[in-house]
């Protein structure tokens, strides 16, 4: 068996450094929204002698709206170039 000792070295080189991104949402407009005619019931009442009551009932008028801002994709770059400076320590 061998009992030489060996040294051990370490090269470095530059690198590019710390790269950050981020990819966010931002902003969202809705625009118009229609959800319909937005109208009640329609009642015809025909010639009368009185004064009649009339109740057209109760309308509802439910919308769901589903909005995202999805932040997409973000790339970071840290490259650490050409030529650079190799030493060992």
């Amino acid at each position: 068996m061998n009992n030489e000792i060996f040294a051990q070295f370490t090269a470095s080189a530059g690198n590019g450094g710390v790269a950050s991104a981020d990819g966010n949402g931002g902003a969202i407009s809705g625009g118009d929204i229609n959800s319909g005619g937005n109208v009640g019931n329609a009642i015809a009442v025909g010639n009368t002698n009185m004064d009649p009551q009339i109740n057209g009932g109760d309308v509802s008028n439910n919308t769901g709206i589903g909005l995202a801002a999805d932040g997409g994709t973000a790339i970071a770059d840290a490259s650490g170039g050409n030529y650079n400076l190799a030493f060992v320590s």
